[in-house]
């Protein structure tokens, strides 16, 4: 037998450490070649690392929410050395004098699987999904996946939790230490930790300057309403995204320094000519910033279409490390939980963030006379460091009149 140590590979875009964000193994399973070994967090994405020999665990590098180097030893393997041996020169036996045979001792096999079972490494789902198996106790080998290779996607899961409730199956409780009645311990790891540490890190260095306007949305929701008309297909229709994302592009050619990322480690601004465009989405897993790059070289019907292709991708887990990251200026909304008046935090290291409220009909006073239209606010926030408040207002004040009266959008 003879030792492997696999070593934490460098997962891209200059990732010096990681975190484990789950376990697929643990000391003494028997692992094959390519089988899922558990997954790491980056501050971009969840990464499923696979095993690049097949053995025993020996050791394992911690317990999720540990950060582990890159380099470092993440899991020790104890592999068999006998099939290097069987393929060597066998010496004749000695003449002199005759040996007792001596049998060594068999080495108990693993036990193998129920028949039809599925290798719990081998289950191929997103981890997200295997975050709420493990939450609810539900054991993924016995959930069918209709997904590429038998992959568990989440209607899937979804279909199986609501099929076992049907037949009066309850989910096993997760074994856990419970403090006091009635509480539970959430452990801070993965996707939230990088949240709360990002959040904590931009309200912590960014003097943050806060501007909200009210914006009169009636003839843009009229002009949304005749093109979605136009559209056979339900899920091409349009949002007030795209056309708040067109006004915002047209704006930042006036003020290019919201279009700004401050690289802090050398203190320089960095003042973009394209504009990457930030969509906050949220997710199973949690808040993610999936991203349309060259956002000014589309049309409102190729911007609009590459906002619902990178959200859906972010929420599904399928978007690819780039689709995640650069991002020069960021678009957030809650939709019709959009509230009032909100205060989004600056995504770094951009230097600008634009809210979406939500649009009410109420009565206002248009050349003298009370009418009713339809009114929304916009929530902006700004790096006051770069950003003066002049400028934030001014670059809002140009994405009002563009959105009151629309056509003015699609000027060239």
């Amino acid at each position: 037998m003879s030792e492997y140590i696999f070593k934490l590979p460098d997962l891209g875009e200059g990732t010096v450490e990681s975190e484990i964000a789950e376990w697929f193994i643990a000391v003494g399973d028997q692992v094959n070649e390519e089988d899922l070994v558990g997954t790491m967090m980056t501050d971009k994405a969840a990464v499923e690392l696979s095993s690049p020999v097949s053995g025993r665990v020996v050791k394992l590098a911690g317990e999720p929410g540990d950060i582990i180097a890159v380099g470092a030893p993440l899991v020790v393997f104890e592999t068999d050395a006998a099939a290097a041996a069987e393929s060597a020169p066998v010496a004749p036996p000695a003449v002199e004098e005759a040996q007792p045979e001596t049998k060594p001792e068999p080495t108990p096999a693993a036990p193998a699987p129920p028949e039809g079972a599925l290798d719990r490494r081998r289950v191929m789902t997103s981890p997200a999904i295997r975050r709420r198996a493990k939450d609810m106790g539900v054991d993924l080998m016995l959930v069918p996946g209709s997904g590429p290779g038998g992959r568990i996607t989440r209607t899937d899961f979804d279909r199986y939790i609501k099929r076992q409730a049907a037949a009066g199956v309850p989910a096993a409780a997760p074994v856990a230490a419970v403090p006091a009645p009635g509480t539970t311990e959430v452990k801070v790891i993965g996707l939230r930790r990088i949240i709360a540490e990002r959040m904590s890190e931009a309200k912590r260095e960014i003097p943050h300057f806060a501007y909200v306007e009210e914006i009169d949305i009636t003839e843009l929701e009229a002009l949304r309403k005749h093109l979605n008309s136009k559209k056979a297909d339900p899920s091409e229709r349009l949002t007030l995204l795209p056309f708040l994302g067109l006004a915002l592009i047209r704006a930042l050619r006036e003020f290019p320094q919201c279009n700004t990322t401050h690289d802090k480690s050398r203190n320089v601004l960095l003042r973009h000519g394209a504009v990457n465009l930030g969509i906050a989405t949220q997710t199973p897993d949690g808040l993610k910033v999936p991203v349309v790059h060259n956002a000014q070289a589309l049309s409102m019907d190729a911007l609009a279409a590459e906002i619902r292709r990178v959200s859906q991708a972010a929420k599904d887990n399928s978007a690819k490390k780039d689709e995640l990251s650069g991002s020069t200026i960021t678009i957030t909304s809650l939709g019709r939980l959009g509230g009032i008046v909100s205060t989004p935090v600056i995504n770094q290291p951009e230097v600008a963030i634009i809210g979406v409220n939500r649009a009410v009909e109420r009565p206002v006073v248009v050349d003298g006379q009370v009418a009713v239209r339809l009114m929304m606010n916009l929530s902006s926030s700004f790096d006051h460091r770069f950003v003066d408040g002049y400028d934030a207002a001014a670059m809002i004040q140009s994405i009002k009149e563009m959105l009151e009266h629309p056509a003015t959008i699609f000027l060239p």
